[in-house]
């Protein structure tokens, strides 16, 4: 082994107030430059950049090698900072250099696949095959000190609330949580399961049935759902758990942490209490319930104005139950022409609408995809409602109150998104609370529960369980930042007899829950305390605070859209004699 050059100081961190001291160095050569007699090398390490000089006054082998130095070689210098002669503005360390009179050569290396550097426009495959390469770019190594630094932050906080960090297991039973597993096959019981954990949710209850009265775990969960820009099939939670609390006394405890995280990690101090909005409101008002409040263009609903219209698309989707609403977009008609809207159409098609109707207010007239089934006096009706101006251009759709929220509840944000009106810098914050219990299957038409059948139902709306499960709310709640479900979480069913009517509700038999739930409702029997908690998902925290809306750019080593790690080649077959052990065969025929 060479000889190793015991460091003294970062890269990045050198600067005026060390000219004059002989320092040590280690990292990756950025760059070399040589001008004959002076060769310059841009040294890099997680903390950043600085100048290196290599001049005549050194040995001649030491200078040889400081000749031959290449992008990404590894090495190590002492040397003496010095002021530079030609500043560097755009450099945190470019005011000084070291001119070297050591130089140790850890290892060559062969030309990069990828270039090393922020603004390299490389094909996403290519740097998640080289992602060891990728990570040494300085905004890599920004997001993920911010994870860290996140993490940290995250346990100092719980740790003084009295929140007690244990770990649960990743080798599960398989139970129903709304995903699919990831099953891992058991090798001691042939042809048994395990399930990797889509949370730790029973665990953390039975915690609390304990007596650990406060919880907190950075847990590994996985998901075997098709993935998105914000979502990865393993992933990170913040996962945490209470007893002997309301809903109020879980969310107070909330807001301080991400009061102090936010100070501490973006030097951003939000106001307290956070803003509260039910989840019917939010549906009304932003189509979402998870809104972004960073611009306007709420929804109106104009049914009642149209109901009498001979407009098909209007009354058969009024006659069926559904609804007509819209947006405004202000000061904007003039930067959506008439392909712009037709894209717009196709885009909304992905949510269900059959189309969208927009209307234009000019000067003197409106102008409007409906002219001919309506006057230009009920258009100027319909404008009012949206106290639309000159310039203004409303869309409208029309159909199932599902299909209209969530395909105004994309317009919104992606009309925004085309205006720049997102300014990632810029934090809203709120809490969506007042969650339906159980919504409806699509294709069934069954009731399943809109987060887990473990929530627990408004107290004063018990009684409606027997009558109209349909009508009954959750003490249910998630925090929401820019648009992004930050984190989610609820009262938790603690009495035995209200969690068994919740599974009846749900069409599960005694059967079922003993197979599937068992081991939680054995536990109710011994005195479970009312608990309640939340888990965040810690990589989109990170994404929000970062700035950098793609989940892939804050894990470490993410998985593609096929949930395949193209790094290490992961899914991959494994041979007969593994399969056979697990007495796995897999020529099943379709």
């Amino acid at each position: 082994m060479s000889k190793l050059i015991k460091r003294t100081h970062f890269c990045g961190v050198l600067n005026i107030n060390n000219i004059g001291e002989e320092v040590s160095l280690n990292g990756w050569v950025a760059k070399q430059r040589s001008l004959g007699s002076l060769i310059f090398v841009d040294l890099r390490d997680k903390t950043g950049i600085v100048q290196i000089v290599f001049d005549d006054s050194i040995p001649q082998e030491i200078f040889d090698i400081a000749g031959r130095l290449r992008s990404e070689f590894v090495i190590g210098i002492t040397g003496v900072v010095r002021e530079r002669s030609s500043k560097n503005p755009d450099l945190a360390t470019g005011e000084i250099e070291v001119v070297a009179k050591e130089l140790v050569l850890y290892s060559e290396s062969e030309t990069p696949p990828i270039y090393v550097k922020d603004d390299d426009n490389v094909d996403y495959n290519l740097r998640m095959k080289y992602r060891y390469l990728e990570l040494r770019k300085s905004k890599m190594q920004r997001i993920l000190k911010m994870r860290h630094d996140i993490t940290n932050v995250t346990r100092q906080y719980f740790y003084g609330e009295g929140f007690t960090e244990v770990e649960t297991p990743n080798l599960i039973k398989s139970t129903p949580e709304g995903a699919r597993d990831y099953l891992v096959p058991s090798r001691v019981n042939p042809g048994m399961f395990y399930a990797l954990p889509q949370s730790p949710q029973l665990f953390k209850q039975l915690l609390m049935v304990s007596g650990l009265d406060r919880y907190i775990q950075i847990a590994r969960c996985f998901r075997d759902e098709d993935l998105r820009s914000d979502r990865q099939p393993e992933f990170t939670q913040i996962d945490l758990e209470m007893s002997f609390v309301e809903m109020d006394d879980v969310l107070a405890i909330q807001e301080g942490y991400l009061k102090k995280l936010f100070h501490e990690i973006k030097s951003i101090d939000i106001e307290l209490p956070l803003r509260r909005m039910s989840y019917a409101d939010a549906m009304e008002r932003f189509g979402s319930d998870k809104p972004d409040l960073r611009f306007g263009f709420e929804l109106k609903d104009i049914s009642d104005l149209v109901k009498d219209t001979d407009f098909q698309v209007f009354s058969k989707a009024l006659s069926s139950g559904g609804s007509v609403r819209g947006i405004c977009i202000e000061d904007a008609s003039d930067k959506f022409s008439r392909k712009d809207i037709d894209r717009l159409t196709d885009n909304a098609k992905h949510y269900g609408a059959k189309g969208l109707v927009w209307i234009r207010i000019e000067e003197n007239e409106i102008k409007s995809s409906v002219n001919k089934f309506f006057s230009q006096e009920e258009l100027a009706e319909i404008a009012k409602v949206f106290d639309a101006k000159v310039n203004d251009l409303i869309l409208i759709a029309a159909d199932r109150n599902k299909v209209v929220f969530d395909t105004l509840g994309f317009l919104r944000r992606h009309v925004a998104e085309i205006l720049g009106l997102l300014d990632d810098s810029k934090y809203e914050l709120l809490w969506v609370t007042d969650f339906p219990m159980f919504e409806k299957d699509d294709e069934t038409g069954a009731l399943k529960p809109m987060h887990h059948p473990f929530t627990h139902p408004k107290s004063d709306e018990i009684p409606m369980l027997d009558e109209d499960p349909s009508k009954v709310n959750a003490y249910a709640y998630d925090i929401v930042i820019n648009g992004y479900e930050a984190g989610g979480g609820s009262i938790r069913i603690h009495e035995a007899d209200l969690q068994n009517k919740m599974f009846k509700i749900l069409g599960l038999s005694e059967e079922d829950c003993q197979q599937k739930f068992g081991f939680l409702m054995d536990a109710f029997k011994y005195g479970a305390p009312p608990h309640g908690g939340i888990a965040y998902g810690l990589d989109r925290l990170v994404m929000l605070l970062t700035e950098d809306l793609d989940i892939r750019d804050v894990v470490a080593f993410p998985k593609n859209q096929k949930a395949q790690c193209l790094l290490s080649g992961a899914p991959a077959e494994v041979d007969s004699e593994q399969l056979k052990e697990l007495s796995i065969a897999t020529d099943i025929e379709e």
